[in-house]
């Protein structure tokens, strides 16, 4: 194992939180530290939205790489500013599905 094990943000929305488990999981068992969005399930306000929102820039501000998590679908607005973030700052982004198998 490396000295510090690769830290990766997962990215994407929140209807594909199952998913992002999944790929949790893999990631974790593979031994890489995992940095994904918080599962909020009560009401929060806009500007408790906006401060979650940069908080999740702040893990990618940590993060080696982003994975982001999705379907094939059209990505919301959230999840394209994290991906044109992450790649700005010059981190690696990639694309993946449990159902794809890749991380």
């Amino acid at each position: 194992m490396p000295e510090r094990p690769e830290i990766v943000c997962i990215c994407g929305s929140m209807r594909f939180t199952d998913d992002m488990r999944a790929v949790s999981q893999s990631l974790t068992l593979a031994g890489v530290i995992v940095l994904m969005p918080a599962e909020i399930d009560v009401p929060i306000t806009d500007d408790q939205k906006a401060a979650l929102g940069e908080l999740h820039l702040r893990r990618i501000d940590v993060a080696d790489r982003v994975v982001v998590v999705n379907r094939g679908e059209h990505f919301g607005e959230s999840t394209m500013r994290e991906i044109a973030y992450a790649r700005a700052a010059g981190k690696p982004v990639t694309f993946a599905s449990p159902a794809w198998g890749s991380l």
